[in-house]
């Protein structure tokens, strides 16, 4: 019995030894693997650094785009405030282009003095109220002789003249106002026809 175990002490012992030695070899391999796995940490702040920048250019440009809005708004608000009063007060200077028209050109060289001195206070209430409007940022468009643009002015009728660039206007019917860059009310116009196209008359100006 002896014997046998003597004999089989060694060689049961050799298996032992091998797991042994293989165990921190086995150790050593998770640790090399996650070694090569691991990010570098200098790249990682990279692309932070990107991403914080991107999320900074976007961040400024939205800013920029609301601060302009705003700036617009603000402007549209100031220029446009008016538009409803300066739309009701255009039919009052309205009536006093009318009274200034009615009266007669034999009773203006009649030279009645309470009559020169009405025609003169209307006169000046429509200036004085025209002045005003202005000073809001409501201009009175005068079209006459210009050619017909229909984002301006509102065409009523035509007048035959041979003599007159086509779609020329002629003659104003009603005045038309603008507030900031917008139309408040468009001018009533009688534009030209029959007349010569625009393009022509002025390829033939120098000519004549």
């Amino acid at each position: 019995m002896t014997d046998e175990t003597n004999k089989n002490g060694p060689e049961a012992a050799a298996p032992e030894e091998t797991v042994k030695a293989a165990a921190p070899e086995a150790a050593e391999k998770p640790e090399a693997d996650a070694s090569a796995a691991a990010p570098d940490p200098l790249e990682l702040i990279k692309a932070e650094n990107l991403e914080l920048r991107d999320r900074y250019l976007r961040l400024a440009a939205e800013m920029d785009n609301l601060r302009r809005r705003t700036e617009r708004d603000v402007k549209d608000a100031k220029s446009y405030s008016v538009a409803g009063f300066a739309r009701d007060m255009l039919a009052v200077s309205d009536n006093l282009r009318r009274a200034l028209e009615a009266i007669p050109a034999e009773a203006r060289e009649s030279g009645d003095a309470g009559l020169t001195a009405l025609i003169e206070g209307v006169e000046m209430t429509e200036r004085s109220m025209l002045a005003a409007l202005e000073r809001h940022g409501v201009k009175q468009l005068d079209p006459t002789g210009q050619k017909f643009d229909p984002n301006f002015h509102q065409a009523m009728f035509e007048v035959p003249n041979p003599e007159v660039p086509n779609n020329t206007v002629v003659q104003v019917v009603q005045a038309g106002y603008t507030i900031g860059e917008r139309v408040l009310r468009p001018a009533m116009v009688g534009v030209a026809k029959g007349g010569p196209k625009v393009a022509a008359a002025e390829n033939e100006s120098p000519a004549a």
